[in-house]
């Protein structure tokens, strides 16, 4: 749940015209609405700018200004294309720009719906990136570069037969840029724009943004879409652009009759790399191939969700690094609201299986009580490729230092030398497999990729920002060992003992230890990493006592027994302590039968029914003459094999609890 009440300007009209509905979600440039257009009696997506920071120099806030104007711009160039999200209007209110964009019901972006489901299938995967190739392929005969290519600004959504994913649509032409219309490259002062692991080598040296960088930025999309992963994906910012020019990209496992054509999307030298025609003509091969027979799919071309499907979402969810705060985040979601409300709406950052509901991403959001009064491995270095000039580094190094990091461009190489000896100096603490470069912390959230079946070998892990959909666990605890040998040899039932008491109170996790190898032991610190993680999606966290009192709670999968909670707003809750005013406190957890849909546990009440037969508030003392249960329940558990409810326990006249008063 993202700071601040989501229902903070509902009601509110702009322009005298379109009414603020909800929240769709927030992030840099500010937040997204649905509306209703009162002149056409429509809804619509509006685009507010918001600065957070008073002091923010008036330079960057006409930057800022300037940014939004050009977005909607150059997407109302592009509104006739069928796979461009429309915009239909750019107006002022408050003396700031607002887009008006076409809404599009039940849309899921790229990367949510790999981190639900799982990696595509190469035809279907060649699919979308047939389409977003001719929407950029569009822009680029306008001049218009999109430069932010990446599963996050895919959208996909049902058609008019209702037929799921079938459209596709490329958004957010926030840093779009047209080179030779006065348009700057540049945002604030000397600052490259893209996202790390997704912009192309001469991108990253400085160069242009031309049609050949936005093609590498999609080669580096599809590769996510079928692996479910991204090829330079790596533990920070600096190292995923790094890899990006130094290094050749993971070799793909599943990416079949895809991988020739994405090699050569992300050749290194643009003047190597596919052109539109030929990534076209490759990918069109794939989803419709001459052999075998058209009316026998390819191998391995069917969705993995299709009829006969085998894998899970939660065994081939890729989970990465988040690098911002989504545009469409989730609200939450009252147990009394119905189904017809639960379409998916977009959001703009790279992340993994959703666990909450009615349809909108991460982060997460609470469906609360229906008669409470809110909705509740590693490469290594690779040899310097042959025919790129000695002389390109000290480039590569700049805009490393003043790329994605939001740093000014200096004179200095030092940042190209901390990017080198980040992949070839210290030996990796925890192996290959794990990935990690540098030790984990106390504290420090992480998304795992486990090869197969989750919990069985060795995940590969990431560093993330606790509080989203990417944080599949937390480390709560550190082991020092003597030797490398007690580390294998205790790691685990140490690690147990010490998330015990947190693991107890939470609905689905599991310990893990992470244990680091006989080389990387000295830099590990001889410490054996105790996580927590998710068995069914997310934890969000923080978890236990990395928790804080009035920290906003994220999702139900952060919720511990005991907790006690205040109510912000409607669809907002905070952790308080037990021992002051509160409005509800968590009891415990209970299952429903797998054939229980979503409605039957919120709307038809199943869910509070199970609370009040499995852990009546009467069994802890209270009086059940002033005190009854509630259910929270998450729409995206529905989406898995578990189907749990929080319990709770409130006033039945919606009164404010004192302390631990029974």
């Amino acid at each position: 749940m993202e700071e601040g009440a989501p229902d903070a300007g509902v009601g509110r009209t702009i322009a005298g015209r379109y009414l603020l509905l909800k929240r769709l979600g927030s992030g840099g440039m500010g937040h997204v609405w649905l509306a209703h257009d009162q002149q056409l009696a429509c809804e619509v997506a509006l685009k507010e700018i918001v600065f957070r920071d008073p002091g923010e120099a008036d330079r960057d806030r006409s930057a800022r200004i300037a940014r939004a104007r050009a977005e909607a711009r150059h997407a109302a160039w592009l509104r006739d294309h069928q796979n461009v999200v429309t915009v239909h209007d750019v107006l002022e209110h408050d003396g700031l720009p607002w887009i008006v964009m076409e809404y599009v019901p039940g849309a899921i972006d790229l990367r949510v719906l790999i981190a639900r489901r799982g990696p595509l299938a190469p035809a279907e995967c060649a699919r979308i990136g047939l389409a977003v190739l001719d929407a950029l392929t569009a822009g680029h005969e306008r001049g218009i570069m999109h430069r932010d290519v990446k599963p996050a600004n895919i959208l996909l959504a049902p058609d008019r037969t209702g037929s799921p994913y079938a459209r596709v649509l490329l958004t957010d032409y926030g840093i779009s840029v047209r080179p030779d219309g006065g348009d700057t490259r540049l945002t604030g002062t000397n600052i490259l724009v893209g996202t790390a692991g997704y912009l192309a080598p001469e991108r990253a040296d400085g160069g242009q943004p031309t049609p050949a960088a936005d093609l590498f930025s999609l080669g580096c999309t599809l590769y996510y879409g079928v692996e479910g992963y991204g090829p330079f994906e790596r533990d920070s910012d600096l190292a995923a652009v790094a890899a990006a020019v130094l290094e050749e990209p993971r070799p793909p496992l599943r990416a079949g009759a895809l991988e020739p054509v994405l090699a050569a999307m992300l050749a290194k030298n643009p003047a190597h790399r596919s052109t539109v025609p030929e990534a076209e003509a490759g990918l069109s091969a794939i989803v419709t191939p001459q052999s075998p027979a058209r009316t026998q799919p390819a191998p391995g071309s069917e969705p993995p969700w299709s009829s006969g499907a085998t894998d899970t979402a939660v065994s081939r969810a890729a989970r990465v690094q988040g690098l911002g705060t989504p545009w469409y985040a989730p609200t939450a979601v009252p147990e009394s609201s119905t189904a017809s409300g639960g379409q998916e709406t977009p959001l703009a950052r790279p992340a993994v299986q959703e666990r909450f509901a009615q349809g909108e991403v991460p982060q997460q959001r609470l469906a609360p009580p229906v008669s409470g009064p809110w909705a509740a491995d590693g490469f290594g270095v690779p040899p310097v490729r042959t025919g790129q000039q000695p002389g390109k580094r000290h480039g590569i190094l700049l805009a490393l230092l003043g790329g994605l990091l939001g740093l000014a461009l200096v004179g200095s190489g030092a940042w190209f030398y901390m990017a080198i000896l980040e992949r070839a100096g210290d030996k990796k603490p925890y192996g290959d497999v794990i990935g990690l470069s540098r030790p984990l912390k106390d504290g420090d959230c992480v998304s795992a990729v486990w090869p197969d079946v989750p919990f069985t070998g060795r995940p590969r892990l990431s560093v993330v920002e606790c509080g989203g959909s990417t944080t599949d666990g937390q480390v709560m605890a550190l082991y020092e060992a003597r030797s490398a040998d007690e580390a294998r040899g205790s790691g685990t039932s140490q690690c147990e003992l010490r998330t015990e008491e947190t693991r107890e109170k939470l609905a689905a996790v599991r310990t893990y230890a992470v244990v680091p190898d006989s080389d990387g032991f000295e830099t590990a610190g001889r410490r054996v990493a105790c996580l927590l993680l998710g068995t069914t999606g997310p934890v969000y966290g923080p978890l236990g006592h990395h928790r804080e009192m009035g920290a906003k709670i994220p999702d139900t999968a952060a919720l511990q027994k005991q907790d006690c909670l205040h109510k912000v707003s409607k669809t907002a809750t905070e952790l308080v302590p037990c021992d002051g005013p509160h409005d509800q406190r968590v009891l415990g957890f209970a299952s429903l039968e797998p054939e229980t849909t979503h409605q039957e546990a919120t709307v038809d009440g199943k869910g509070r029914e199970a609370c009040q037969d499995n852990l009546p508030p009467e069994d802890y003392g209270y009086d059940p003459n002033s005190y009854k249960s509630d259910a929270w329940v998450s729409e995206s558990a529905w989406n898995t094999s578990s189907h749990y409810v929080v319990c709770t326990v409130l006033l039945q006249n919606g009164g404010t609890m004192e302390g631990d008063q029974v």
